[in-house]
């Protein structure tokens, strides 16, 4: 009776993993003989685990990655692409984050660039960080809709307090003169307080032109090239192709 009157009042603490964890470990064979110190650690760390992992999936729905299977391990280095394990270990330390700097991914449609930078975003959830991957078109046609909304000012704050922002698809189009003030103020509001990760199949060297040279192109680049880290991938074949999974899916692309 005892222990269902303390499994209620857990439950009534929203205690919910030192809870769940209450029966299952005080049934067990190998429990028998533990002392009720080990047994109240082991349920504490029940209930941190728990905890851990709801926040972790409230950061990956946050995130809305793409692809299930992008991830750091399971990053392809055998097929020739130009790309340095012992610069993704380096990032994997996630002290470019804390300092807040960019990341800058540059190669061919296919090459891996948006699986590498949603690699490097789920390590950075799994390490604590709040991240969210949107592809520029997406991130523009957020910013038309928060103006029609009379949220614009909302969404530059929910933005810049993200620990990273992973921007997929840079210069995959042309941009009006609203669009590059607008990705202007997202780089802005972010520049000192936050990471970034940006892909894009055009070279570095060629932004400038794309975003029409000017002051607006030269505040925009040196928010993001400045101190950036950078990956050129290459690949004579995609990746895409070299690589496909069962039902649809795409392993290192």
């Amino acid at each position: 009776m005892m222990l269902e009157q303390t499994h209620d009042k857990l439950i009534a603490m929203k205690l919910f993993g030192m809870a769940a964890a209450l029966k299952e470990r005080l049934s067990r064979p190998d429990h028998q003989d533990i002392t009720k110190a080990d047994l109240l650690g082991l349920l504490v760390e029940d209930e941190w685990i728990y905890r851990e992992n709801r926040k972790l999936t409230a950061r990956l729905k946050l995130a809305r990655f793409k692809q299930r299977a992008a991830a750091i391990e399971n990053i392809d280095y055998a097929t020739p692409r130009g790309l340095r394990k012992t610069q993704i270990l380096e990032l994997a330390q996630n002290r470019w984050i804390k300092d807040h700097q960019s990341v800058l991914i540059v190669g061919p449609s296919g090459s891996g660039k948006s699986f590498l930078a949603q690699a490097l975003g789920l390590h950075a959830c799994r390490s604590g960080f709040s991240a969210q991957y949107l592809r520029i078109p997406a991130l523009l046609t957020l910013f038309v809709q928060a103006r029609a909304q009379g949220t614009y000012d909302r969404l530059l704050k929910r933005i810049s307090k993200l620990d990273l922002l992973i921007i997929d698809d840079f210069a995959i189009a042309s941009l009006a003169e609203p669009q590059k003030q607008d990705f202007l103020e997202a780089i802005e509001e972010r520049h000192g307080s936050g990471a970034l990760i940006v892909t894009s199949q055009l070279p570095v060297t060629d932004w400038h032109e794309y975003l029409g040279g000017g002051r607006l192109a030269d505040a925009i680049l040196d928010r993001i090239v400045h101190n950036a880290h950078r990956i050129d991938v290459a690949s004579k074949d995609s990746m895409r192709r070299a690589h496909p999974l069962p039902h649809g899916g795409q392993s290192d692309i």
